[in-house]
């Protein structure tokens, strides 16, 4: 199995690309795995005959497992699995396992602690374990991650499971005994369609934050007129100079990013008692995939990029969405996440918080709408380009002040756009 990033231990086959006794090519795709969102092609490192396949679509495989066994010679080798290492030395070998080089990318800034991950919460709900055990529990991953492993090693030895409130499923009611509604379901006119493997992880992950985090929503009305001329007026010249398109999103990550670097405590992470105040400022994107489901894509450092190098980011990190190349480390590091719900024509949205972040910034449709503005000769009405904002964040950690400061900051950038921007 191969490693997709520093701080993944294990990934589920999604598909076999070819059976035992077919002849692969070096470098040709033989299977495709998953890990959290993003799912990956496993290439042959050798041309030769598969021999044998030693895990099954579903089955979720620690990193470094092997998966299969080329013949390079095109012919099976009987291989004794009690050879000791000097004697498997001294043989010519002829099985190679199947594994990708590791993959070197940017260490996580966010503690991992802070984060359980849907497969741990699944396993949670099944065994009954409350989130105090979770976090008693020794962890074994990087940086102290909790694994499946740890998990399952503290049950073979559980005793007296702590009085707590269990992990709860979006199919209990934690105090109330009111009871689960009934569905109607038509025989022959109803269908069951049943959630895929990402979409699951989407509602664990959605039902996690909303149990962790007290969710508070802010909104504010912007006037980007200036912005939308100043674009309008210079994509075309753009494109040709840069090869690049030019969409509001990148002036999006760019105020938000130069806000963040004004109120540093927007960019935490909650571990317990502690927070974590993440230097780097990482702006994740929700984005839609063709498939319906959400991935957050990942624009690194964003406040160290100027527009071009934010434009040619974002492009490349929609294209790999919508095509479904992206790479593990691409959606990895995030500290502040924004979603533009304007694409689908809302007004505005709020938010659910991308753990173990502290607040998510949703940005609605452009508007035209005749507005009162103050002029030289008085009040007058004009035709605007107005927009809302809104800002969901966690109360724990974030006041109505600092949410309220920052949200302005961000509409301030946006309104204050700087129309002599060079390009």
């Amino acid at each position: 199995m191969p490693k997709m990033g520093e701080s993944i231990s294990e990934a589920t086959i999604i598909s076999w690309l070819k059976n035992v006794g077919d002849f692969v090519e070096a470098e040709e795709t033989i299977l495709e795995v998953a890990t959290d969102k993003v799912d990956s092609e496993v290439p042959a490192p050798v041309s030769g005959v598969i021999t044998e396949i030693r895990f099954q679509k579903d089955d979720v495989v620690e990193v470094g497992t092997v998966l299969a066994l080329i013949d390079s010679d095109g012919k099976t080798e009987t291989r004794n699995k009690k050879q000791d290492v000097s004697e498997k030395n001294s043989i010519k070998a002829s099985s190679v396992e199947v594994q990708q080089p590791k993959i070197d990318i940017q260490k996580l800034t966010t503690n991992p602690n802070a984060f359980i991950s849907p497969l741990i919460i699944s396993i949670a709900q099944k065994e009954n374990l409350s989130i105090e055990e979770l976090q008693a529990i020794p962890g074994s991953g990087a940086e102290g991650r909790l694994q499946k492993s740890d998990v399952f090693n503290y049950l073979k030895n559980r005793k007296y499971p702590l009085q707590s409130k269990p992990i709860i499923d979006n199919r209990q009611l934690s105090t109330s005994s009111y009871p689960k509604p009934k569905i109607n379901f038509v025989e022959g006119k109803d269908r069951i369609v049943e959630m895929d493997r990402m979409r699951k992880m989407i509602a664990d992950h959605m039902v996690y934050s909303k149990q962790t985090s007290p969710h508070v929503t802010s909104y504010i009305e912007v006037d980007v007129t200036n912005l939308v001329n100043w674009r309008n007026g210079n994509k075309d010249k753009f494109q040709e100079k840069h090869n690049e398109k030019l969409t509001f999103t990148p002036v999006f990550v760019q105020a938000v990013a130069k806000a963040v670097a004004d109120f540093p405590m927007i960019n935490v992470s909650v571990d317990e008692k502690n927070i974590i105040v993440h230097n780097d400022i990482n702006i994740g994107m929700a984005t839609a995939l063709p498939s319906g489901n959400l991935i957050v894509p990942v624009v690194k450092n964003a406040n160290e990029k100027d527009l071009v190098a934010l434009a040619k980011d974002v492009n490349n990190l929609a294209e790999a969405s919508r095509n479904n190349k992206l790479k593990p480390e691409q959606i990895q590091g995030s500290t502040f996440t924004i979603s533009n719900v304007g694409t689908f024509g809302s007004l505005m949205g709020t938010p659910i918080i991308n753990q173990p972040e502290v607040a998510i910034l949703a940005l609605g449709i452009i508007k035209k709408r005749p507005e009162v503005i103050t002029t030289e000769k008085g009040d007058e009405i004009a035709i605007r380009s107005m927009m809302y904002l809104s800002l969901s964040f966690d109360h724990r950690v974030v006041d109505g002040f600092l949410g309220g400061s920052f949200l302005r900051k961000v509409g301030d950038y946006l309104e204050q756009f700087d129309t002599n921007t060079t390009i």
